[in-house]
């Protein structure tokens, strides 16, 4: 089998040129709402806007996702809502986490009463479908605990994890709107990753057989 090679001379095909790298930028500035450095950055390389740019939609989607990193889940909810109307139906798994989130912000709280009919009334209803009767069954054990954030479930109440919502939610609104739910960025992250495992799985790959790890091999490239 032949051996690729990862770090091709410069010369090649596979150099990206400046706008390449421009676009790449720009996809992740826009699929983060990161609207005043979008304008910047488009200003300040001349740069078109590319089809879908909208710095309303931008400002909405930053909020949203502002207020489930603040705790503020239901009116997160509220405004989702309002921006598509039918995302939520049709994303169940999303909706649960969202009101999870809520969940969890009670019980870190100690509103545990409060928490416990929010559960009745608004994840209960979710029983209805297997799928979610696991997840259930992790958020109320925290009700279990005086300390919440000590329990095996720990990780439902960190800031990681309420930043995995948001992003999810980002995407679906993004895909709500015809955008792709993903970067360009997150999806050469997501391709490398993958051609490299493959790689490092293969005999005869001078990858050799250790599993490949992006942040590892980021922090040997800045070395």
């Amino acid at each position: 089998m032949m051996m690729m090679d990862l770090d091709p001379p410069q010369d090649q095909d596979t150099e990206m040129g400046n706008s390449d790298v421009h676009n790449i930028i720009l996809s992740y500035l826009v699929h983060n709402s990161f609207k005043g450095t979008a304008e910047s950055f488009i200003a300040s390389t001349g740069m078109k806007k590319p089809a879908g740019y909208c710095l309303e939609d931008m400002e909405k989607r930053k909020r949203i996702c502002n207020f489930i990193i603040e705790g503020s889940v239901l009116k997160a909810i509220e405004q989702t809502e309002q921006l598509a109307p039918d995302i939520l139906e049709k994303n169940m798994d999303l909706h649960f986490d969202l009101l999870g989130l809520h969940f969890v912000e009670l019980v870190s709280s100690r509103r545990s009463n409060e928490a416990l009919k929010f559960a009745q009334a608004k994840l209960a209803p979710f029983m209805k479908a297997q799928s979610f009767l696991q997840k259930l069954e992790d958020f109320l054990s925290l009700l279990a605990f005086d300390e919440p954030e000590k329990s095996p479930m720990f990780h439902l109440l960190s800031l990681e994890h309420r930043q995995h919502v948001a992003d999810s939610l980002n995407g679906a609104i993004l895909a709500h709107e015809n955008q792709p739910r993903y970067s360009v960025l997150e999806r050469l992250i997501q391709q490398t990753t993958v051609v490299r495992q493959c790689l490092s799985e293969d005999p005869a790959s001078k990858e050799g057989s250790q599993a490949f790890c992006f942040k590892d091999f980021i922090k040997k490239k800045s070395l």
